[in-house]
């Protein structure tokens, strides 16, 4: 009788989640947990709790209920794994590093507690620790395409650029379509002087992902070299299109228009840039792609307006 409730309130627990009600879902998870029943159901439904926690930002009681399953099972890693998360969103990195080396302690082989700290420490520009953990991801997991493009984003962010290419070819051979792989060839095409190359790559990379901003400002800063401003023009506009809020490819297009003295677009650009990030307007003065506004009034007002 008791496992039949505990059966029914975890139905209804999972009704009330599918339909966005997380409070609800919280108070029935909770009435199936007071019910008896096997350890391993135990455990799945405190993970749940915590889970939608977590999802409403209620971090204490994320952790307090994480700390109840390891109540039950000490050796239970992936609570380890899911508090150090929750650490992570609040921003206390060293703890989350504790906490997922301790889950590897209870599991070596736990490829996605080596890749989160390996991220943790690529954000924190320990590049070296950054590649250790990364290349643990590739034993347990060697079809990774993820990892070797961030590990040769590493090699080319040192100036490696032979390593950081057949990682990258890596990962592009195990999925053609991740547009960060893509992404970052161009960049080590780029890197190398082949611009025909790197174009190629960025353009399969919008193919993939239009909405990845960076690609454009790279196309766009390889059209500008070469003083092909209507091309940086037309990829920027296309950008815009696809990331209407993105400040640097209104800044970048100003810079183009600015070149080819259109000082309407330019001045036009520059005010969208400046709304959507107003620290933009630091550079508008040291930034030698304006001097064709220098004495144009309007932009001198912005200048003098500081807005």
């Amino acid at each position: 009788m008791k496992s039949y409730k505990r059966n029914n309130y975890m139905v209804l627990a999972e009704n009330f989640y599918i339909n966005e009600n997380k409070e609800k879902a919280i108070d029935f998870f909770k009435k199936a947990f007071l019910f008896d029943g096997d350890e391993e159901e135990s455990l799945i439904i405190l993970f749940n709790i915590a889970l939608i926690y977590e999802e409403l930002e209620r971090f204490d009681e994320a952790i307090e209920t994480y700390n109840k399953v390891l109540e039950i099972d000490p050796n239970e890693f992936e609570a380890y794994f899911n508090k150090a998360l929750v650490e992570e969103k609040r921003g206390n990195k060293e703890l989350a590093i504790t906490l997922y080396k301790k889950s590897l302690e209870l599991n070596p082989r736990f490829d996605k507690a080596y890749y989160n700290l390996a991220t943790i420490y690529d954000e924190d520009g320990d590049s070296k620790k950054a590649l250790m953990y990364f290349k643990k991801v590739l034993v347990y997991n060697p079809d990774d395409f993820i990892t070797y493009n961030n590990i040769g984003s590493i090699y080319e962010e040192s100036g490696d650029y032979n390593k950081a290419y057949k990682m990258i070819e890596k990962s592009i051979e195990l999925n053609p379509s991740y547009y960060k792989s893509l992404f970052n060839m161009g960049v080590v095409y780029k890197r190398l002087g082949n611009y025909n190359k790197a174009i190629e790559y960025y353009n399969r990379s919008k193919e993939c992902n239009p909405n990845y901003y960076y690609i454009y400002l790279n196309l766009s800063s390889i059209y500008i070299e070469n003083e092909e401003y209507k091309k940086s023009i037309d990829v920027l506009t296309e950008g815009i299109e696809n990331n209407p809020d993105a400040h640097d490819l209104y800044y970048n297009r100003a810079c183009s228009y600015s070149i080819l003295n259109q000082a309407e677009f330019a001045i036009k650009d520059i005010r969208k840039a400046i709304i959507l990030n107003p620290s933009t307007i630091k550079w508008l003065t040291l930034d030698n792609d304006f001097k064709n506004l220098h004495k144009n009034e309007e932009f001198k007002k912005i200048i003098n307006e500081k807005v």
